[in-house]
């Protein structure tokens, strides 16, 4: 009788508790969270050398980060440096070197000093990945936050896609995500201070056809991310945040020609880079555990858990996007075989 009693006591507790973790969401939304400050910080950024890893930096750098850049391509990655220097100046220039103290006088600031570190890391190679963050630990320090953002994309219909890109994308967009936080999440634990953030994508929430290995790719990294907040929220490390980003179709490149259905089109056109990562940057300075951009992702991620599949079908077909990728691979088929042309010339 007594472990009855003391069953339903804790399941009232439990419901108190998710009650007011619905409040505290609601709260979100009519008042907005202060961001925390990240100067001086030490952040790690995967494929920082183009698309959303570029504009991460830039964002980090005007709120006086120290960045750790990664990137497979050393030139990309030197000019994103440069302009996380360029920032960097800026910032040097607007701070002055004093400022009026509490009761008149003036109490001195140091300059800024930049700080921008690059290394040229192929994520997908565990051993790169490794070593890298070995020198890190030597040359720059501890990591405070790790932005998961390298991705690939093969751009092939299953049967038409060599094994090779199939496993690079795989290894790129999830198993990666294991060893860089294999590599720094033992140092966050032992202090109990850190964030991790995983750019995946609202494929890897629901999918489409064409791109299966990049859709398994981004349900993996989310699945993993998932289980790993539970198991720090499980270790009782409140110092540590996670922070998962799922946006809709980003107009990097990555996906060029993707098109869904020309009436809709303009009312869910592919989000400016700069937005997905100005909502992500709010999600993650205020410890936000997921954002999705646009919020009508959330909407279909949910009808998703209940609806039929085929009525989900229905909806893609109306949408189109059922069929949104295959304008996108029939050109990276189209350009492959144009060098395949001009290799044989």
């Amino acid at each position: 009788m007594m472990n009855t009693m003391v069953i339903f006591a804790e399941f009232f507790v439990v419901i108190l508790k998710v009650l007011w973790a619905f409040v505290t969401a609601g709260a979100k939304w009519v008042v907005r969270p202060k961001e925390k400050s990240v100067a001086g910080q030490v952040c790690v950024i995967t494929g920082a050398g183009s698309g959303l890893g570029r504009l991460f930096a830039k964002e980090f750098a005007r709120r006086r980060a120290v960045l750790v850049l990664w990137d497979i391509n050393s030139k990309s990655n030197e000019e994103t440096a440069e302009l996380v220097r360029e920032i960097y100046r800026e910032l040097d220039s607007e701070s002055p070197m004093a400022k009026e103290g509490a009761i008149g006088g003036l109490e001195e600031v140091l300059p800024f000093k930049p700080q921008v570190y690059t290394y040229v890391c192929d994520v997908g190679k565990r051993e790169s990945v490794y070593s890298t963050a070995e020198k890190v630990r030597r040359e720059v320090g501890n990591v405070d936050m790790l932005i998961n953002n390298a991705g690939v994309v093969s751009g092939h219909h299953l049967l038409e896609c060599p094994d090779e890109l199939i496993e690079r994308t795989m290894v790129v967009n999830c198993h990666a995500h294991f060893w860089t936080t294999k590599a720094f999440l033992p140092k966050m634990l032992e202090l109990n201070h850190g964030h991790i953030v995983t750019v995946a994508s609202s494929l890897g929430l629901f999918s489409t056809a064409g791109v299966e290995d990049y859709c398994a790719s981004k349900f993996g990294a989310i699945g993993f991310h998932e289980s790993l907040s539970h198991e720090i929220k499980a270790s009782d490390k409140d110092g540590i945040k996670m922070t998962l980003v799922c946006p809709y179709l980003v107009d990097t490149g990555m996906f060029k020609g993707c098109r869904i259905r020309k009436e809709i089109e303009p009312f869910l056109p592919p989000l400016k880079p700069e937005f997905c990562v100005t909502q992500s940057m709010r999600a993650i300075l205020t410890d936000q555990a997921m954002i999705c951009t646009p919020r009508i992702v959330y909407m279909v991620n949910f009808m998703k858990s209940f609806l039929p599949f085929e009525a989900i079908v229905c909806m893609y077909r109306f949408l189109g996007a059922d069929k949104c990728m295959y304008p996108f691979l029939a050109q990276r088929k189209e350009l492959m075989n144009n060098n395949e042309a001009k290799g044989d010339v």
